[in-house]
């Protein structure tokens, strides 16, 4: 975001797609944290799968909050941005954007969460390994 924009627009590149739905609530209807974390895990994996050119996993996350809830219907948007990449590790921001089906203009995001996941490459034995493998 350049700093004379004060409209908050996502940054990184659209990983995942979702819709949110009825099986994905809590207790109260809304959508679940653990839900947005697994997905957002997900879109890191992809992320961090497209650097090291194969198998990685998560190794940590920062800190996480909630900005709003999401709900029901709700088209959820996954960004990731490649922010670090280390000898075996790669730190990968990743932010949720949701679109709610009661808004009337479609591409009206609202900011959801952030956080920062730190991967590492994995060889075929599932022992870390560098990620630019033979360079």
């Amino acid at each position: 975001m350049s700093e004379l924009d004060d409209i908050p627009a996502p940054c990184g590149r659209l990983a995942l797609k979702l819709v949110a739905g009825h099986q994905d609530t809590n207790f109260h209807g809304d959508i679940s944290a653990g839900w947005l974390i697994a997905h957002m895990d997900q879109a890191a994996e992809l992320a961090a799968s497209r650097e090291a050119r194969g198998r990685t996993a998560t190794v940590a996350t920062e800190a996480m909050d909630f900005l709003c809830p999401v709900r029901v219907g709700s088209m959820v948007n996954i960004f990731t941005e490649v922010r670090e990449i280390g000898h075996s590790s790669i730190k990968i921001d990743v932010e949720v954007w949701s679109h709610s089906p009661q808004e009337r203009d479609p591409d009206e995001l609202h900011k959801v969460t952030e956080a920062r996941f730190v991967m590492v490459a994995l060889d075929d034995n599932g022992r870390i390994r560098a990620v630019r493998q033979g360079g």
